[in-house]
């Protein structure tokens, strides 16, 4: 964990030198994404609100969906089980998922890989249908496409099994009743969809409709190292490891993507347009999200280019959520920086 900080440190020092939001850029990037079908803007520093604007439909008690913005709040779950002790991120997922001990390959994948999707399994993206029975053991039964750690394959499937294994960790209690007694309700959120299957199985994958205040305050708990309005939710320790990349993919955390590489050589990409490739030609050396944003960005990202950039050098953290259109998070985050 030394080394974990230490990584932390150094990312906040190279984005120390940049300055404070201004509202006329982030005015300037607000007309951008309202180019782009953008409804909500939300822009805070230092715990308050710099910037704040809605359009097309969009209002400041307006639900919206954050897709796959979801994950990132079970990732968030994972670090408060093991703050409590219910496993480790190393521990293998057999030893609760023991129908898996007898496979000589999945015997092998750990916690963390389910949480970083580097556990080779198929990324399954049927799981996400309705009609599906159960999820969850259709999720554990998924054949392996790759070498358990040698690669990134994105897709609900990971996190499905995570779910079963938390279940199962919790002795049969609902998991969607421990993200809200331990997460949710801490953050003052309430009344979301689970997408729930017939066997009541929760979407670990997409399904949450927030507004940008209520996305914000899961930026606020990162900001706040775990502690969110004087309540330490996630212990300060355990936080960063949700925080970093794997070799398979170093921009992608435990659910949060990461713009770790920014920089001079690093390549700018569209995740959107790199999650849709299939996994075998999608290449994850080098890239970021935005070479002008500070390295210690941290991301939790939706379809149809529903954002939350938080930007601890900064303390900074910012919302965007949109319609679907054609959009950069690059030429955006370089309008509110104001580079």
């Amino acid at each position: 964990m030394r080394s974990v900080w230490l990584l932390v440190s150094l990312l906040l020092i190279k984005g120390s030198a940049f300055a404070e939001i201004r509202a006329a850029d982030c005015a300037r990037a607000a007309k951008y994404s309202e180019s782009k079908r953008g409804v909500a803007m939300l822009v805070m520093q230092n715990r308050r609100i710099v910037f704040e604007r809605y359009a097309n439909s969009g209002a400041v008690d307006g639900k919206w969906p954050i897709f796959s913005g979801t994950k990132s709040f079970w990732g968030i779950a994972a670090t408060i089980a093991v703050g409590q002790g219910l496993f480790r991120l190393d521990d293998r997922v057999a030893d609760t998922i023991t129908e898996w001990r007898r496979d000589p390959r999945k015997s092998q994948i750990t916690i963390r890989q389910l949480l970083n999707f580097t556990d080779g399994i198929d990324g399954a993206s049927h799981l996400h249908r309705q009609s599906i029975a159960d999820r969850n053991a259709m999720a554990i039964q998924l054949p392996l496409v790759a070498q358990p750690g040698s690669a990134f394959t994105y897709g609900p499937s990971h996190l499905q099994i995570f779910s079963e294994l938390l279940r199962r960790k919790l002795n049969g209690r609902g998991t969607s009743s421990y993200l809200e007694e331990r997460l949710l309700n801490p953050l003052g959120i309430a009344s979301l969809e689970y997408k729930k299957d017939a066997r009541g199985n929760p979407l670990l994958a997409s399904g949450f409709e927030l507004s940008a205040r209520e996305w914000a305050r899961l930026g606020e708990l990162v900001l706040g190292q775990g502690n969110y309005h004087g309540r330490q939710i996630v212990r300060p320790d355990l936080l960063p490891s949700a925080f970093v990349g794997s070799s398979a993919n170093p921009a992608y955390g435990l659910t949060f993507w990461l713009n770790r590489s920014a920089g001079f050589m690093a390549r700018e990409v569209d995740i959107e347009k790199m999650i849709d490739l299939p996994w075998e030609h999608a290449n994850w050396r080098n890239v970021c999200v935005c070479k002008s944003a500070p390295a210690d960005m941290i991301v939790a990202l939706g379809s149809g280019y529903q954002r939350l950039f938080i930007i601890p050098s900064m303390n900074v953290l910012i919302v965007r959520q949109a319609q679907n259109a054609k959009f950069s998070d690059a030429y955006f985050l370089r309008l509110v920086l104001g580079r």
